[in-house]
């Protein structure tokens, strides 16, 4: 499949990319103030190893939200 610009794309599948990117960054941030507001104490491993891995789209923020909050 060949890769299609941005104005190749239907009106829906723009609505898809955008709205996922929206989610991204929502997503992002809301792991960011949350590992900024939380103690080291609850959060597994160094906090300061969690703010590279929440830049890796979209598996960052999950795994955050999964694995790296002890409460």
């Amino acid at each position: 499949m060949p890769n299609k610009s941005w104005s190749e794309l239907t009106p829906g599948q723009r609505r898809v990319i955008a709205a996922g990117a929206v989610i991204e960054v929502i997503l992002t941030a809301a792991a960011a103030v949350d590992l900024v507001r939380r103690p080291a104490e609850q959060v597994r491993g160094p906090k300061l190893l969690w703010v590279p891995a929440l830049v890796v789209q979209p598996v960052g923020p999950i795994a955050y939200f999964a694995f790296g909050r002890l409460r």
